[in-house]
């Protein structure tokens, strides 16, 4: 465990130096690793500043506290750390995939399987389960002004300004006032569709 000491118009003393190592020393202990730390002790009018932060292997933990004495600024950091390490730890350990045993399994059975299996030594399992209902692909809506004309046009008129605003979908009325759509296909024809 390696500490790197800053003082910003602040003297650091032996005293400070002990208070941080005892308190890392603990969190070295929850973290269960070796880590690299560094303190920044500082002093701002009145106020008292402690910033540590940790990088360890979970990730960087930081802690910044004020006081207006030095120790209770460090204090309240290192009380600070402590939870976020716990937090972590805890985290991680419930995280962590519990090893499924034939115990496990056969806790899992009801009475009459048990006994069956104990004597045939056979489990069913099941193996794979199709899903009640068959996935659909996203949708991917897309609003835009650009593909719909807002005056009555000639289909020659539609076309060109499909062409013109280079778009797939084009959708216009005729001079009736019938709904019409211009449709790009992948070999590059047209294709109109009246709506109903």
């Amino acid at each position: 465990m390696s500490v790197e000491y800053t003082g910003r118009h602040y003297e650091v003393t032996a005293a400070d130096r002990r208070e941080v190592e005892s308190g890392l020393s603990k969190i070295k202990k929850i973290l269960r690793g070796n880590f690299d730390s560094k303190v920044v002790l500082a002093v701002e009018k009145h106020r008292h500043k402690a910033e540590i932060t940790i990088n360890s292997r979970v990730g960087p933990l930081v802690a910044l506290s004020q006081a207006k004495d030095m120790r209770a600024a460090i204090g309240n950091a290192l009380e600070h750390l402590e939870k976020q390490a716990l937090k972590n730890k805890t985290r991680i350990i419930t995280k962590k995939r519990r090893n499924h045993t034939a115990r496990d399994l056969e806790a899992a059975l009801p009475e009459e399987k048990v006994a069956a299996a104990a004597v045939s030594s056979t489990v069913s399992i099941v193996v794979h389960k199709f899903p009640a209902f068959e996935k659909s692909t996203d949708v991917h809506l897309l609003r835009s002004d650009d593909a719909v004309a807002l005056r009555p046009m000639t289909l020659e008129e539609a076309i060109k300004e499909a062409h013109f605003r280079d778009r797939d979908v084009f959708v216009f009325r005729d001079p009736k006032g019938k709904l019409m759509i211009l449709h790009r296909t992948r070999d590059g024809k047209m294709e109109l569709i009246e709506a109903p």
